[in-house]
């Protein structure tokens, strides 16, 4: 079957990549856990706050979400409930990053496919820039789909602005010395943060992705199999019916000639 040739490519594809993609996403664990430990110590921190008045949301701006969907193809349900999320997202909003996300216009600031975003991360970050310096976003989010293990997908929405406490029992008064201006300095420090984990939930999301397709195309290339060896099994049945009924008809027309005979 000429489709059966297509999905074993396909699923040869996302085996190639399950594995890279994999260990991009574990590796990625620790520089999350690193970035994010970062990050509380500059935004929570108790002089920061206090002495600059710095890097404070505003409670009147609508939030901004980010979602991040797929670009391959038969990935299953990949991007059913991210989608359905940006359906009803009419309050926030949105960059969509993913070829087959969702399609609307509403609220939307920007949107890209995961190769385009990869390629040039500059046009996200512009957007983030604005909405941190002009305090536009209540609060910013990533939704996604989330790789725990190889059996392990969940659908994820993840805050990063504001930034709770890591550490409850962190205190963060450690002080900082600097030189120029402050808010632009702090600015691009938590665009820079906030890039990073967009970054990271793209190449976890990749990897969920690529699991989702080769199981997918795993379980179309088993329902072939069965197709195929159940439509071998009704052609051996109408062979078999074909070939009893010639038997028959021999033995008919074999009867007719003895009875002739006599």
């Amino acid at each position: 079957m000429k489709i059966k040739s297509v999905v074993k490519v396909m699923n040869f594809h996302s085996l190639l990549r399950v594995d890279k993609s994999r260990k991009n996403a574990e590796k990625y664990f620790s520089y999350e856990e690193r970035l994010t430990d970062f990050a509380d110590d500059i935004l929570n921190n108790r002089n920061l706050i206090l002495d600059k008045k710095i890097i404070n949301v505003s409670k009147l701006g609508k939030p901004l979400n980010i979602y991040i969907g797929n670009d391959l193809g038969f990935c299953g349900n990949f991007n059913t409930n991210i989608n359905t999320l940006a359906k009803e997202d009419k309050n926030s909003n949105k960059i969509l990053i993913g070829k087959k996300i969702y399609n609307g216009k509403e609220n939307v600031l920007l949107k890209l496919t995961k190769e385009e975003y990869l390629n040039n991360t500059r046009k996200v970050e512009d957007i983030l820039y604005e909405t941190i310096k002009k305090r536009k976003a209540s609060e910013i989010n990533i939704i996604y789909n989330h790789y725990n293990n190889i059996s392990s997908i969940e659908l994820k929405k993840k805050k990063v602005l504001p930034l709770e406490n890591v550490e409850q029992k962190k205190k963060h008064y450690e002080d900082f010395v600097v030189e120029g201006d402050i808010s632009s300095i702090l600015t691009n420090v938590v665009v820079l943060y906030l890039s990073y984990e967009i970054r990271i939930a793209t190449e976890n999301s990749y990897a969920s992705e690529n699991v989702m397709r080769q199981s997918v195309t795993k379980q179309s290339l088993d329902k072939i199999d069965e197709i195929e060896l159940e439509n071998k099994r009704i052609e051996r049945k109408e062979k078999n019916a074909e070939s009893y009924k010639k038997v028959l008809e021999d033995w008919i027309k074999l009867s007719s000639l003895e009875k002739k005979d006599e």
